[in-house]
């Protein structure tokens, strides 16, 4: 069983390495199995198909992302501290994994799959939860003033999550954010928290 799970990880590392280099949608399963030098019926053993491949590289990403911000969150931060530490990671997932294009339109049935959105349906309502209980934790505490937390969560993600967008927008969208346009995402969204705090308070 550990040797399954061993093997199982080397595929969706090995996956993640070419999706990272190539983007999903220019990758095979074929490739995939002569980089890591398996045979295919033993890549289609642990992964059907590149829908469940692309589901395994998904859940990998997002555990690896949780494990970091529950560690920020654990340790108890002051509110500004702890939403610099998840801007910053989710920054450094951002970076990494701009090239597989896990957000917005793709032509990659890999990416639009209906359990794929459902995934991500989930791993947004995590993340909108995590966030909700520290701006709970601070109106418990009385750092900042009464709010319905959900929402306030919401709006502050989604707020983030618009200015990559937008930043995006104005860049060239075929090509890798040059490192001004990735300072300037981090920066905006640092100032963004920075002012959605204090107006909380």
């Amino acid at each position: 069983m550990v040797e399954t799970d061993k093997k199982r990880d080397t595929i969706i590392e090995g996956a993640i390495k070419r999706f990272i280099h190539f983007g999903i949608n220019k990758t095979t399963m074929n490739e995939i199995a002569e980089d890591l030098s398996v045979s295919k019926p033993s890549l289609y053993y642990y992964f059907p198909d590149k829908n469940s491949l692309v589901l395994g590289v998904i859940e990998k990403i997002f555990d690896d992302y949780f494990k970091l911000v529950e560690q920020v969150q654990h340790a108890d931060p002051p509110l500004e501290e702890c939403m610099i530490g998840f801007i910053e990671i989710r920054h450094r997932f951002f970076q990494k994994y701009y090239m597989m294009h896990l957000s917005g339109n793709t032509p990659d049935p890999s990416l639009n799959s209906d359990i794929l959105k459902e995934r991500f349906m989930k791993m947004k309502s995590r993340n909108v939860q995590l966030h909700a209980d520290i701006f709970q934790k601070s109106m418990d505490k009385g750092e900042i003033a009464s709010a319905d937390a959900n929402k306030t969560a919401e709006l502050y993600i989604d707020s983030l999550t618009g200015i990559t967008s937008l930043c995006i927008m104005h860049g060239n969208k075929e090509l890798f954010p040059s490192k001004k346009e990735m300072k300037d995402i981090l920066d905006k969204q640092l100032s963004l928290s920075a002012i959605f705090i204090k107006g909380l308070k």
